[in-house]
């Protein structure tokens, strides 16, 4: 039975003070329905692989969590690739689970994922690994072995598919978005995103964020979003004290933001507010209290690009701006269940130049994307201006 109620709350976790709701003639109706999918099974042309993906998400995400509770007590949980980018047995482990979950039902479709399992056999995980995955996967047995494990892992490594220049179906998976947020501690927020990808088009997307704030009177933390073409962008609690994912699931949407001056703005935490083509149109403060014309709320960062996308779907922040960096790739799996997260939620997600993100581009693997310029994330109705600014200033640049 799905009861919709069109109440006055917006949101059913109460956010700390970093993430104050918007103020209300910003937000918008939302709907609550108390089912296993927030939409009838009728309505979503590809229900069954997204309530697979729920169930993949949220035990990835207590997978994370778990390995979070140990990490500063075991240095063998923190490892670092040869890109300086942290890694830790949560990531391996993720992608693994992930993996194992998806190809019971799907073992047909491939799988993009950012990890394989070279650097696990290098630094001796194995062992750490498999056995993360034992305690959080559905068959809940001990047949599971190390080689099973492995093979997960690199299901989705660069070299396992090889896609030519074909349209095809695949899964794209980012196991943990923001492993920097992952390491820091208990306040940080991180990301478990999957998307399903058929020909070029997202056509669903699970987002699992354990740290986003919750309300800890009922033993709740964190938020898991879900979206699937046609039928919306959703949350509910991702788990109470019994490890399940629970409560309502609430629609979102982007918030109603009109005037750029009064847009919350996001941004990637290693570039800066003066590298950007909006500087020269507004500066940009931390306070919100008394902005000026000429100014906007920059809101403060979040590891991962994935955390910036659930901030504008769940009407949070109304802008995530991403300028491209010509030494640096940008990979498919930070963005493409964020950007059916947004579309779904009423917002759009281009490149600077205003063309849609294209996911085959790279016709081989499916890993890179190339935005010109970088990604403008918005609520939709401020879009338009953006990509004007970034236009007229782009001379200068």
């Amino acid at each position: 039975m799905y009861i919709l109620d069109t109440g006055a709350r917006f949101s059913a976790v109460r956010f700390s003070p970093v993430f104050n709701p918007p103020p209300t003639s910003l937000r918008r109706r939302y709907f609550i329905v108390r089912a296993n999918l927030p939409f009838p099974k009728h309505q979503a042309k590809y229900h069954k692989e997204l309530e697979v993906a729920i169930d993949a998400v949220d035990r990835a995400c207590r997978l994370c969590v778990d390995v979070k509770r140990s990490l500063f007590s075991s240095k063998e949980k923190i490892v670092e690739k040869n890109d300086q980018t942290p890694v830790t047995i949560a990531d391996f482990g993720v992608q693994a689970l992930v993996s194992l979950e998806l190809s019971k039902l799907f073992p047909s479709i491939p799988l993009v994922a950012e990890e394989d399992s070279h650097f696990v056999r290098a630094n001796n995980l194995v062992s750490s690994v498999v056995s993360e995955v034992k305690s959080k996967a559905s068959i809940g047995d001990n047949h599971l072995s190390d080689a099973d494990v492995l093979e997960a892992i690199d299901r989705g490594g660069k070299d396992a598919y090889t896609f030519c220049n074909k349209p095809a179906t695949y899964w794209v998976l980012d196991p943990i978005d923001g492993t920097r947020g992952f390491l820091k501690g208990d306040e940080a927020l991180y990301v478990v995103g999957l998307a399903l990808v058929v020909d070029n088009e997202i056509v669903l997307g699970v987002m699992g964020c354990p740290n986003w704030p919750g309300d800890s009177s009922d033993g709740s933390t964190g938020t898991l979003m879900l979206s699937h073409i046609g039928c919306g962008t959703w949350t509910k609690k991702l788990q109470n004290v019994s490890g399940n994912v629970a409560g309502d699931w609430i629609r979102c949407f982007v918030d109603a933001c009109v005037l750029m001056n009064k847009a919350r703005f996001c941004i990637q935490e290693s570039q800066t507010w003066e590298s950007l083509p909006l500087s020269g149109f507004f500066d940009a403060s931390t306070v919100s209290e008394d902005l000026k014309h000429k100014e906007i709320l920059l809101l403060p960062t979040c590891c991962g690009s994935l955390c910036k996308y659930l901030m504008v779907a769940s009407g949070r922040a109304s802008v995530f701006l991403l300028r491209a960096k010509t030494q640096r790739t940008i990979k498919s799996w930070d963005h493409a269940v964020g950007i059916i997260c947004v579309h779904e939620a009423g917002g759009k997600v281009t490149d600077w130049e205003g063309d849609e993100i294209n996911l085959e581009e790279d016709q081989s693997e499916r890993r890179l994307i190339f935005p010109a310029g970088g990604v403008v994330v918005s609520n939709g109705s401020l879009h338009n201006q953006i990509l004007e600014m970034i236009s007229s200033a782009s001379p200068t640049l």
